[in-house]
C-alpha cells in the first residue's frame, strides 16, 4: 500500500488501522499484523509501525503485550474481565497453605529476547528471581521471573518466602499490576525441574509464559512458571450476556488454576 506525499506517515498508517478497527475489520481482542508484515505492507520501518501503534495504544484503541503484539482493545463494558490473581490468591482459594522456596536472587544481563519483552536495551542488567512454590509445604510450581532493576530493588527477598511480587509493589510502593499476558503451553521436567518439584525427568509440566503490566503499559515483569500437570489444571467458565440478545460471542468469565489433591 502506498503511502501520499505531505503527511507524516505514522499519522496515515494510524489512521488506516483506526478505520479498520472501526470497520469491524479488526475485532475486539484480535491480533493486529506484526510490526514487520505493517512495515512491509507500507514500506516503511519498524520505527515508523512503532509510532503509529503508540498513537493508538495512548488512545486505548489497542494495547499490546510484549512478545506476544499488538491486540484490538474491548471497548465494551468490563464486567466480563477475568480478574487478576497472584499464586497465594489461587492457592488460598483452593483451601492449601501457600510459601514459597527462594532459590536465586540475582542481577544478571538482559539478552536480546529478555529486553524485547522487559522493554529495556540489550545487556541491560535484570533482577532474576527463581522460585519453588508450594501448597500445604508440597512442591507445585517452579518459575522464574525477570524485572528491571527499576522494580526488582524494590523487593525484599527475604519476605518473598511468605508473600508475592504483587503484594510488595502494590502495598509497600503503590505500584499495582492492572494487566496480564499469557500464554500456556506444554514442557517435561529437566533433571533440575524434576528434582525442584519432586517428580520423575520428562514428565509432562503446563508452562506459563506472564508479562505482567503497571499504569502506563510499562512492563513489571516477566515469568515463566512450571506447574506440576498433575497437580494443576485449569478451568474456564463462559458466560452469555442474556441482555445482547441472539449472538454466538461468549465472553471469558473466568479462568482460574485448580489444584488437584
Amino acid at each position: 500500500m502506498k503511502l501520499k506525499d505531505g503527511v507524516p506517515r505514522h499519522t496515515q498508517i494510524t489512521r488506516w488501522l483506526r478505520d479498520q478497527i472501526d470497520s469491524g475489520i479488526f475485532k475486539p481482542d484480535e491480533k493486529l499484523p506484526s510490526e514487520n508484515e505493517l512495515a512491509k505492507k507500507f514500506d516503511v520501518s519498524r520505527v515508523t509501525i512503532r509510532r503509529a501503534l503508540q498513537s493508538l495504544e495512548s488512545e486505548e484503541i489497542i494495547y499490546r503485550c510484549q512478545g506476544l503484539g499488538s491486540f484490538v482493545k474491548d471497548s465494551r463494558s468490563p464486567h466480563n474481565l477475568v480478574r487478576l490473581t497472584d499464586f497465594n490468591e489461587d492457592m488460598a482459594k483452593a483451601g492449601l497453605k501457600p510459601s514459597s522456596e527462594v532459590r536465586d536472587f540475582i542481577s544478571e544481563d538482559a539478552p536480546g529476547w529478555l529486553a524485547e519483552i522487559l522493554d529495556v536495551n540489550e545487556g541491560t542488567k535484570v533482577i532474576r528471581i527463581d522460585r519453588l512454590r508450594l501448597g500445604d509445604g508440597e512442591p507445585v510450581a517452579f518459575d522464574s521471573t525477570w524485572l528491571p532493576i527499576l522494580y526488582g530493588q524494590l523487593l525484599d527477598k527475604e519476605k518473598l518466602g511468605e508473600t508475592t511480587i504483587y503484594r510488595q509493589l502494590e502495598e509497600n510502593y503503590d505500584i499495582p499490576i492492572v494487566r496480564g499476558c499469557y500464554r500456556m503451553s506444554a514442557d517435561i521436567a529437566d533433571e533440575e525441574l524434576s528434582s525442584d518439584l519432586k517428580i520423575p525427568k520428562n514428565s509432562p509440566l503446563l508452562l506459563i509464559d506472564r508479562t505482567s503490566f503497571t499504569i502506563g503499559g510499562k512492563v513489571v515483569y516477566y515469568q515463566k512458571r512450571f506447574y506440576r500437570s498433575d497437580k494443576v489444571m485449569y478451568e474456564m467458565t463462559l458466560e452469555r450476556d442474556q441482555n445482547d440478545g441472539p449472538s454466538t460471542d461468549m465472553p471469558l468469565k473466568e479462568f482460574v488454576p485448580v489444584f488437584k489433591s
